[in-house]
């Protein structure tokens, strides 16, 4: 790759990931670029964004740089954000998802007996993120559901397939370190 297609996509990086405003400083201070390279890149590609008419644009604000919405689309932002649920899971939620993830299809007793603690309020939230699902009755008295995990459980933490949970020897080792 060249040097300032390179540049121009470690500074995007940055300045998607940061959400606020970078300063020219902390910018340099991170990629090691001198000032006036990192204002020339930045100017290509606030030129770049706003010639394709994108989603985002990079602005300049408050004598530093943000990654922004297009002002253009803002009916459509008003209204996803309207839609829009919160993705933080509560330590009870991650605790009641893991066990799903890890020992699916499980019902609802299997999990507070493991946890030891009404896990109500957890499933509904989980369920209503579509973090999980329900895969079916269990063939005993009462027929519980049966929760598995979702698509949207491997997209929210970047998974392909299941498969690509840690084992418990590898969290051990994580812990470990």
């Amino acid at each position: 790759m060249e040097p300032d297609r390179e540049n121009k996509s470690v500074l995007e990086a940055l300045l998607f990931l940061s959400g606020e405003v970078l300063t020219i400083s902390a910018l340099h201070d991170v990629t090691g670029l001198p000032d006036a390279e990192i204002k020339r890149l930045l100017a290509e590609l606030i030129d770049e964004y706003r010639e394709r008419d994108a989603g985002l644009l990079i602005a300049e604000i408050a004598n530093g740089y943000q990654m922004v919405t297009n002002p253009a689309y803002a009916d459509w932002i008003k209204k996803f954000k309207t839609m829009h649920v919160s993705t933080k899971l509560s330590m009870p939620a991650l605790e009641t998802l893991a066990l799903i993830a890890y020992r699916q299809p499980i019902i609802r007793a299997e999990i507070e007996q493991i946890r030891g603690v009404n896990s109500d309020s957890a499933i509904r939230t989980l369920y209503e993120k579509r973090l999980i699902k329900i895969m079916g009755r269990k063939e005993a008295p009462g027929r519980p559901f049966l929760y598995g995990t979702t698509r949207e459980f491997l997209q929210y933490f970047g998974l392909k397939d299941l498969t690509e949970l840690p084992t418990l020897k590898e969290l051990i080792r994580e812990e470990a370190a």
